[in-house]
């Protein structure tokens, strides 16, 4: 950052961090990229992509970064919030097209009715079904505690590791290598897992309730 940069990636918390210790300087900024914009503009960053945005924006001004916005969703609102940064002649994009499912017609689809107490039971038998021996199954949970207590239990036969946001960064890789490798065979992870991961080892996906 001292010796000058052509591009910045970085998560906003950290971005804001060197902004704050002028250590970053963002006023000749050309362009801004917000990835998974959706989340950006919503799971408890949009107070500090505003802030930081703040430094790079000045208001009605023609010399603001060009603004790029890239979301696998894009609801109504993305486009709201996203206007604000966004010159009034904004393109836009969209690689999903009319469908509102685009789901890979080689998957197959299953929902399973279970009690909580049976869960899992049923998911160490469904793995053997579905997974075999060798192959590797995500299982998604909704909180890092159910994540840690499915990962421990007795009635899962198969190897599992936990995968959440208490899981320091290098443990987490460390843990991901292990399960391409095949060092363990099921990973059970929050949201923390849900994008950005390429495993195409992956035979099984399980979510242990519907998504809220």
């Amino acid at each position: 950052l001292k010796s000058g940069i052509d591009v910045l990636v970085g998560t906003p918390g950290r971005i804001k961090d060197h902004i704050q210790n002028s250590k970053l300087d963002l006023s000749t900024v050309k362009h801004v990229v917000l990835d998974e914009v959706d989340h950006m503009l919503d799971m408890g960053f949009a107070e500090q992509v505003e802030e930081i945005l703040g430094f790079a924006y000045k208001k009605g001004s023609e010399d603001n970064p060009q603004t790029l916005l890239f979301s696998a969703t894009c609801p109504r609102w993305v486009y709201d919030v996203g206007k604000k940064y966004m010159k009034g002649e904004y393109e836009q994009i969209d690689l999903v097209g009319k469908k509102t499912q685009r789901t890979a017609t080689t998957v197959e689809h299953l929902a399973i009715q279970c009690r909580w107490s049976q869960r899992p039971a049923v998911l160490g038998d469904i793995i053997q079904v579905y997974s075999g021996s060798h192959g590797r199954t995500i299982v998604f949970c909704e909180t890092k505690k159910e994540a840690n207590e499915l990962a421990l239990n007795a009635s899962l036969k198969q190897d599992a590791q936990s995968l959440h946001g208490d899981i320091p960064q290098k443990q987490r890789e460390i843990t991901l290598k292990g399960f391409r490798n095949g060092a363990f065979e099921v990973l059970i992870a929050t949201n923390v897992a849900a994008r950005g991961l390429d495993i195409p080892e992956v035979d099984l996906v399980v979510q242990c309730s519907p998504p809220k």
